[in-house]
């Protein structure tokens, strides 16, 4: 929830210390701010106040004269100046004593067994009240628990009815197959029947819920006690929007990914594909061990001969290298400057690379401010163009969610409701929204909250933007070819974003048009020059598209002409499947052309089963590294363990440590490899900054890794040794592989737990944060790269000609579309099979569900037929990067034929 802040000018008492505090506020949220330890279970920081739980009771006086006063409930309980509270008062304290006796009657006594465990927000409320002893004697009300999917576990005898878990889904993240269901203290909390969990937020019950009612699944297929899991700070790898993450390791496995906060960014909630894209990194068909030739070869050696290959490649200039976008920056870098600048592609092909360097481009010269998720939701009227964020950044669309809320906020603000009085605002603004238009292929997950949507083809959508722009600045032209209601509707959308205070525009690269990425950057240009101060979000599409594109480099489709034209003798492929890239025939053709090829990854493809040379790749979780995220925010992830009896290393390792064979200094830390990265593109220059150096020292100590409760260490090698081995040594970051050194005031970007005394939960955030709902003490994690360079000039238009084929416009699923989430058990059981999306006018006699031969650009496949009528006219929806679906490009026509 968007709260807006005032300057503090409200004097309260708090048992009797005064302090000057916000009167926008709350009593509960500033007593947490102050530091004092107030229980709660029903408030959510993200969710504001209801009032149901009654357990953040304290005593309120009318004045220094009361000494009786009357308990009231923090949460709902404004700061007004020249209030007094008391959090100590006997009437407050035997309050919440009660309460918590009530809540704990039915909740059964299997802490011991209970997932949360140890880490429960409800076992700290009950030990910070004094709750110790049971008096009830009698039969507890008992429940029968549901399948919920993959994801979400279920303990529905563990429910204290705070309701968290039905406000997030249905309230805040829009889903409605999850509910309440019965009345009294008969409720129950759970779909009407068994089934999958259809939010594509549904893990964030996990850490919503106080108890253990909904529970990681995943997590307790492998279980490990919380306090004894390896964690460091990590930004996810699944898009472009650099959600920060806090991965868990034991006995050298990822057992599960919680949401670390972030307060520009994810907040408090992470997308089900950032939380559960982790398991392909415990996959058995990893590559582990360095091969040559198919037979095992020693890490040194293999090493040795890639520097090898590289020097010969150089002195002849026959050498190439193609680095990836789900790699880290210093692993690009250190690729390019071992094969050299020319001889160095950035691993997208051509059409995305394009759009990649024209949204580097726009960024750099808009005059809009570059919005960060949480900004987002701060806009008053929103255009997304040709994105289905729901699937191409959730989290993005999590937070437009909470921005058709801004004009409701706004009555409230009217009426002297406060905002954090949820329901209160809720039941004021009934059905009113802030203006949300949705420009599109096709559908999105967000249609029910958007005031207008409207379907066409890339170009269609286009030129409805041209329109816009027209409307905004009458030197721009028309669009040619509009019907009365699409102008009608630019009319809607231009007076909305003329009228509003923050209007927002959201394109991305998914539809891979430049087209539609220019009117992104023409609409911020006519509203700058109407006086209005916009803000743009651009997608690209994968987790580092953006330091790719600042770090520099071709396309890949030219490095396969390259190989072709047999020019190149040593292909290095970092982190990167070409097969998902180009045609398989043609990767097939070129690779046979090479005489060694290099294989640097995590995960087992199409690509590593060519390599002549394979090298072992550690995943996020087993590498230091820079990712950019789409608003140019450059952030550090961290190694959370060092693999164990393999060959697994950091990418940029494998190449730091071939380099002296090839001629190449690349250094021999990170922070070497960082400084000449940042050295040799000004455009990086700043990444230095994202996180301290590996020096780093917190009173003279390293940051631990793992909690200060952590077991078991000398029992986990047990089968090997009875003595405890040395653990593994960093010199890399000032993180140690331990429990030992020093953690308090950490830098945000190094807190690799949410712990303080008496928050054992994640509920211990509020400790770290210099505001709820703000900014981390210290500053949010990252820094932003990208500067404006010059004022922006509008961007030409293309002749527009129109199309008279079906053709195939690129879709995106949340599970299947990104490479690595989808390999993983629980996400795979999410994929769908390949189809195809047409409109029913376009069926000639096909009927929904059967199955079709489709071909384009001289590919052939298998697909089931979905007939929709919110499918564009002319378009044939294609979902990109899904299992079984070739690399098809977008815009040329499709072939739908009977099998």
């Amino acid at each position: 929830m968007t709260v807006s802040r005032k300057p503090p000018q409200a004097g309260i008492q708090i048992d009797g210390k005064a302090h000057a505090v916000d009167p926008s506020r709350n009593l509960l949220e500033v007593a947490l701010e102050l530091g004092y330890d107030l229980p709660y279970f029903c408030w959510h920081p993200a969710l504001g106040s209801v009032g149901a739980c009654r357990q953040c009771a304290v005593t309120q006086f009318k004045d220094e004269n009361d000494t009786q006063g009357r308990v009231v409930m923090a949460c709902m309980t404004p700061c007004a100046d020249k209030t007094r509270f008391s959090l100590a008062h006997a009437d407050a304290v035997s309050m919440r004593e009660a309460v918590i006796e009530f809540l704990m009657t039915n909740h059964p006594h299997d802490c011991p067994v209970c997932e949360e465990g140890g880490a429960c927000h409800l076992q700290d409320m009950t030990l910070m009240t004094g709750h110790a002893y049971r008096r009830f004697r009698h039969a507890k009300r008992t429940h029968m628990n549901q399948d919920l999917g993959p994801f979400v576990g279920h303990e529905m005898n563990r429910c204290i009815a705070c309701y968290r878990c039905v406000r997030f889904y249905r309230e805040y993240a829009g889903g409605d197959d999850l509910n309440v269901f019965g009345a009294h203290h008969h409720v129950y909390f759970g779909r009407a029947a068994d089934g999958v969990l259809e939010s594509p937020f549904s893990g964030n019950l996990v850490e919503v819920c106080p108890t253990g009612v909904f529970t990681d699944k995943t997590y307790g297929e492998s279980y490990t006690r919380k306090w004894d899991l390896q964690q460091a700070p990590g930004v996810c790898h699944h898009c472009a929007l650099g959600c920060n993450i806090m991965p868990g390791e034991r006995y050298g496995r990822i057992k599960r990914v919680e949401n670390r906060y972030h307060g520009a960014l994810n907040g408090y909630f992470l997308c089900d594909r950032g939380r559960y894209g982790y398991q392909y990194t415990n996959a058995d068909d990893r590559p582990r061990r360095a091969r040559l030739n198919d037979g095992p070869v020693a890490a040194e050696a293999a090493a040795a001969q890639l520097g090898e290959w590289v020097a010969q490649g150089r002195a002849t200039g026959r050498v190439l290298g193609i680095g990836s976008p789900r790699a880290s920056l210093e692993a690009n870098h250190a690729l390019r400057a071992l094969v050299g600048d020319a001889n160095f592609h950035r691993g997208v092909a051509a059409g995305e690379a394009a759009c990649d360097d024209l949204l580097v481009q726009i960024l750099r010269q808009t005059p809009a401010r570059l919005a960060s998720i949480r900004e987002a939701e701060s806009a008053d009227a929103v255009l997304v163009l040709g994105e289905d964020l729901l699937a191409t950044g959730a989290r993005l669309a999590l937070a437009l969610r909470q921005s058709v809320r801004n004009a409701g906020f706004a009555m409230a603000d009217a009426a002297n409701v406060p905002r954090w009085q949820d329901h209160s605002v809720r039941l004021l603004a009934q059905e009113t929204k802030t203006p949300l238009y949705i420009l599109g292929p096709r559908a999105t997950g967000l249609d029910d909250i958007a005031r207008r949507c409207h379907r066409g083809r890339p170009a269609d959508l286009a030129r409805l933007a041209q329109e816009i722009v027209h409307l905004l600045d009458y030197t721009q032209p028309r669009a040619p070819g509009l019907d009365d209601d699409a102008i009608h509707l630019a009319h809607d959308i231009a007076t909305a974003l003329k009228t509003a205070q923050r209007p927002l525009i959201v394109a991305g690269t998914a539809l891979e048009s430049t087209a539609l990425l220019q009117e992104a950057a023409n609409l911020c240009t006519a509203l700058d020059k109407a006086g209005v101060a916009p803000s743009i979000a651009l997608l690209p599409r994968s987790a580092n598209s953006m330091g790719t594109a600042l770090l520099g480099g071709g396309d890949t489709d030219a490095a396969l002409a390259r190989v072709e034209a047999g020019e190149v003798d040593t292909l290095v492929v970092l982190e990167s499947d070409l097969y998902r890239l180009a045609p398989g025939a043609r990767v097939d053709a070129a690779l046979a052309r090479l005489r060694q090829l290099v294989v640097i990854d995590a995960v087992s493809t199409e690509t590593t089963a060519k390599a002549t040379l394979l090298l072992p790749a550690g995943s996020f979780a087993e590498t230091d590294g820079t990712l950019v995220n789409h608003e140019g925010r450059a952030q550090r992830h961290f190694q959370v363990f060092v693999p164990g009896e393999t060959d697994i290393r950091e990418s940029w390792r494998w190449l730091q440590q071939s380099a002296p064979a090839a001629g190449v200094d690349l250094g021999d830390t990170l922070d070497a490899l960082i400084a000449q990265c940042a050295g040799a593109n000004p455009a990086l220059a700043g990444i230095v900054d994202a996180a301290p150096s590996a020096r780093f020292r917190l009173a003279g100590s390293r940051i631990p890794r793992q909690s200060h409760r952590s077991s078991g260490r000398t029992a986990m090698h047990a089968h090997r040794d009875i003595h405890e081995p040395r653990p593994p040594q960093d010199a890399d970051t000032p993180l140690a592989f331990s429990m030992e050194g020093a953690r308090s005031g950490a830098p945000p970007a190094e807190i690799p737990i949410f712990w303080a005394p008496r928050w054992n939960s994640v509920q211990s955030v509020n400790k770290f944060q210099h505001e709820i709902n703000g900014p981390l003490r210290g500053g949010d994690p990252g820094v932003l790269l990208l500067g404006r360079e010059a004022t922006a000039a509008y961007y030409a238009r293309p002749a527009w000609q129109a199309a008279g084929t079906l053709e195939v416009v690129w879709l995106y699923e949340l599970f299947g579309s990104e490479e690595l989430s989808a390999r993983g058990a629980a996400i795979a059981t999410r994929v769908p099979a390949p189809y195809v999306v047409v409109h029913p006018d376009h069926a000639n006699g096909f009927a929904q569900g059967c199955h079709v031969e489709c071909s384009s650009d001289g590919l052939r496949w298998m697909a089931e037929l979905r007939l929709d009528e919110t499918m564009a006219p002319g378009a044939a929806g294609v979902p990109r990067g899904l299992p079984g679906v070739p690399v098809v490009r977008a815009g040329v026509a499709l072939r739908v034929e009977a099998v």
